[in-house]
């Protein structure tokens, strides 16, 4: 079985070469002289056949659908736009394979998946807190440090009531929410009360995010050291600053851990086998992940382990060449990890793949529920698809389609409707009493430090407290950020 090593490098650019500098993304290049008139659903259909993960299951992805050229042709005809081409070849779109999809401008992808993007720097929760649903709030859950939301002064906790002056309501949630992805909006905050505190208007940069947000110790909990991280995405070029994260736990002496994951929608799976390495030492090198392809490509299946090095990646996402120790930890007896709706993927790999190895108390509310992940697909032939140094220069597009399952040592990977929490902690219950991350009385991170100290965790209960409900929040996802991906830097090595 092949052990997955150097995987994950992902060029960024901070400009567009001149190769590409004259293509209109959303065109067709020029057909070629085979006369088909749609060469982009041309690789999105030839992609898909060679690696989407529930092929077989497609019918328009029947391994014969193209030996008549002229019916192919006409059949790629018949999609007006790339976009709705690739979704009609998706297995129970919206509920098997609720995560493939498509790109018009694969360099914003590559730098995404370094934590480059555009961005408020700002995470939200809605929350409808009255019976009647006429108003609905979001508190804030996070803020990326020098942001443009930091930069005006919004940070966690704070309520904000209206987008653009408009106050949301049951009737206009979904247009405001939509706000949300305009370049300048401005924020209402207010009191639990709604008095109108300040407007803050922030306009979206090109922001980069450490996604080692935050590390303590508690010196004493129950007369032990416990070591909490909030950690918001795997990210192979902060692998040094997440070992140096566990390095500061180990010279510590922790004998607990908090995993806060509940930002974290995934990432390089790669990382996540770092991580677990990093998280219990008494693993060694045994298996950590195993991954499943098609039946094309069955070559490429086989397994992650833990590891005692790590690969080492500059800004860009390129590997350095340069291997650092892994600072493993090898007295903790059980990882407690702090879980909402957002996390996903490369965080439950974690929490599925240590399970067979320490005991792991899930505390919040249910995750996700991903355990399957994508490559980058790229109008490259040549390679199969999957290099980006030979993709075609007419177009930026390119494919993240599910190509494999997750399982952990015990072939367990049966997650898809989400990880249940060993102890039920809603936080949007307490919107107008959201504490900072770190602060000992914060309600989720309080619930794991009371079970070290041996106490129950209890919500309160009032007629309040049980009318408060979560409001849809697909709108405030960040974009591409339930991911978990390995990339061409394996398939072509």
């Amino acid at each position: 079985m092949k052990k997955f090593g150097y995987i994950h490098t992902l060029v960024i650019f901070v400009a567009l070469s001149l190769t590409f500098a004259s293509c209109v993304k959303n065109d067709d290049p020029t057909p070629p002289t085979s006369g088909l008139d749609k060469p982009i659903n041309d690789f999105i259909w030839k992609g898909m056949n060679s690696w989407y993960n529930w092929q077989p299951s497609v019918a328009d992805l029947a391994n014969t659908k193209d030996d008549d050229q002229d019916a192919y042709n006409a059949y790629l005809n018949g999609y007006s736009t790339p976009e709705d081409f690739f979704n009609s070849l998706l297995f129970q779109k919206g509920t098997t394979d609720r995560f493939s999809w498509i790109v018009n401008d694969f360099i914003e992808l590559n730098n995404s998946f370094q934590g480059i993007s555009k961005s408020f720097g700002i995470r939200l929760s809605a929350v409808d807190i009255s019976a009647s649903n006429d108003l609905i709030i979001f508190y804030v859950r996070y803020v990326a440090p020098n942001s443009p939301a930091d930069i005006a002064g919004i940070k966690r906790g704070d309520i904000i009531n209206a987008l653009d002056g408009v106050i949301m309501n049951e009737g206009n949630y979904s247009s405001v929410a939509g706000k949300l992805s305009n370049e300048t909006v401005t924020f209402s905050i207010v009191t639990e009360n709604s008095v109108l505190i300040s407007d803050k208007t922030i306009t979206a940069t090109v922001i980069s995010e450490d996604p080692v947000y935050f590390k303590k110790v508690f010196t004493d909990i129950n007369g032990k050291k416990v070591g909490y991280l909030v950690y918001n995405g795997f990210r192979s070029s902060y692998n040094d600053e997440l070992n140096a994260a566990f390095a500061y736990f180990k010279n510590e002496g922790i004998q607990e851990l908090v995993l806060d994951l509940r930002l974290n929608g995934g990432g390089s799976v790669e990382t996540s086998a770092y991580l677990a390495s990093m998280i219990d030492a008494s693993a060694g090198t045994e298996t950590f992940a195993k991954l499943t392809f098609n039946a094309k490509h069955t070559n490429q299946s086989g397994s992650y382990t833990f590891q005692n090095s790590l690969n080492l990646y500059d800004a860009n996402g390129i590997d350095t060449k340069v291997d650092e120790t892994i600072n493993r930890l090898s007295n903790i007896n059980q990882l407690y990890v702090l879980t909402s709706s957002s996390t996903a993927s490369a965080s439950e790999m974690i929490i599925n793949g240590l399970k067979p190895f320490i005991p792991v108390k899930v505390i919040g509310t249910k995750t996700y529920g991903k355990n399957v992940g994508s490559i980058t697909l790229y109008d490259s032939p040549s390679s199969d698809y999957t290099k980006e140094s030979t993709a075609n220069s007419a177009h930026l597009y390119a494919m993240q389609p599910i190509v494999f399952q997750i399982y952990n040592k015990l072939d367990q990977s049966d997650y898809t409707n989400g990880f249940v929490p060993d102890i039920l902690v809603e936080e949007f219950r307490y919107w107008n009493a959201i504490l900072p991350f770190g602060d000992e009385n914060e309600v989720v991170l309080k619930a794991a430090l009371d079970d070290i100290r041996g106490l129950s965790a209890k919500q309160a209960k009032s007629l309040k407290f049980s009318e408060i409900k979560e409001f849809d929040v697909s709108k405030l996802e960040k974009r591409f950020d339930k991911e978990m991906y390995i990339n061409d830097e394996f398939f072509n090595q």
